[in-house]
């Protein structure tokens, strides 16, 4: 099992910066592949951003946002720059475990085995 809690969401105005963290307990973290989804409302959950030893980007948001993980704090990071109204979503992190194999990151939520509870990022034009 694994346990996943985001954090960081809130309000920032267009061209604003804020940084999302997902702490995860429960199982060694550097065995886990990690990725961070959002969703609109109406809209579908859609694909940001995915770790597991090299990081892949959604192409709305590469070039913005940047992720990251430390394995001996247990957490993933999303740092996001250059924010846009079209970024405003919940943001959920996820967490598949991989044992230390696998792909180089996962861009398919199916693909995911845990999810955060979300975090809400809001950006004003």
């Amino acid at each position: 099992q694994v346990q996943l809690v985001e954090s960081g969401g809130g309000l920032v105005q267009a061209g604003g910066s804020l940084r999302l963290s997902c702490a995860a307990s429960g199982r060694t973290f550097s065995s886990i592949a990690m990725g961070w989804f959002r969703q609109a409302p109406g809209k579908d959950r859609e694909f940001v951003a995915a770790i597991n030893w090299s990081g892949g980007y959604a192409d709305s948001v590469k070039d913005r946002f940047t992720i990251s993980r430390d394995n001996a704090k247990k957490t993933m990071y999303l740092q996001m720059n250059s924010l846009k109204p079209e970024d405003t979503a919940v943001y959920y992190c996820a967490a598949r475990i991989t044992d230390w194999g696998g792909r180089s990151y996962y861009t398919s939520a199916d693909e995911y085995n845990y999810w955060g509870q979300g975090t809400q990022v809001t950006v004003s034009s």
